[in-house]
């Protein structure tokens, strides 16, 4: 599957939920995101365009992969997400196991994340609106789609996104993001 995603700062909030709500979106989930992203010990995961993380979202716990983004209007990428148990101990046991298998942490990305979800032009949709720890606050706009649909996705994407009044494209990663301001010591924007 493809995660088809644009990520906007600048936001005018209120006048995007407004919009997602006479589209008959629907608040899906508020909460607390903590993403430990890790460097692979057989290839440079940021030279080949890729992301490895171990996220948690309250008891809940995930493995991602993401591949090489597909184009540059959009963060298209592939995308495999793994559930796990629940719980702090399989959270650090799964830590455990990555570090024992030559894994090394990068850094643990923290957002706020509001999540709408809506269909337009017959995909499933979502809006998060993001406050990341850090680097300020965005709003993001995701279909996970097909290969076969990949182009219809993307053209859904960015008409929405300009219905709802996004212009202020962003198309670094959040890791990427956080990891900027670390290292230039810049405030949250």
């Amino acid at each position: 599957m493809l995660e088809v995603e644009v990520k906007y700062r600048n936001a005018d909030r209120a006048a995007a939920v407004a919009t997602l709500l006479d589209w008959e979106a629907t608040l899906s989930q508020d909460r607390t995101d903590a993403d430990l992203y890790f460097q692979a010990p057989d290839r440079d995961l940021k030279a080949t365009d890729e992301a490895f993380r171990l996220r948690r979202i309250g008891a809940k716990n995930y493995l991602t992969y993401k591949g090489p983004k597909r184009d540059t209007e959009t963060k298209t990428r592939p995308e495999i997400e793994v559930p796990l148990a629940d719980g702090d101990d399989v959270a650090a046991d799964m830590e455990r196991l990555l570090l024992a298998l030559g894994y090394k942490p990068v850094i643990t990305v923290r957002k706020k994340r509001r999540v709408y979800r809506f269909t337009r032009d017959g995909f499933d949709m979502e809006a998060c609106f993001d406050s990341v720890e850090g680097v300020g606050d965005f709003v993001e706009l995701e279909i996970i789609a097909d290969e076969s649909q990949y182009e219809s996705a993307k053209a859904t994407l960015l008409a929405a996104a300009a219905e709802l009044g996004l212009s202020d494209q962003e198309k670094r990663s959040y890791l990427g993001l956080v990891l900027e301001a670390q290292r230039f010591g810049k405030p949250g924007a």
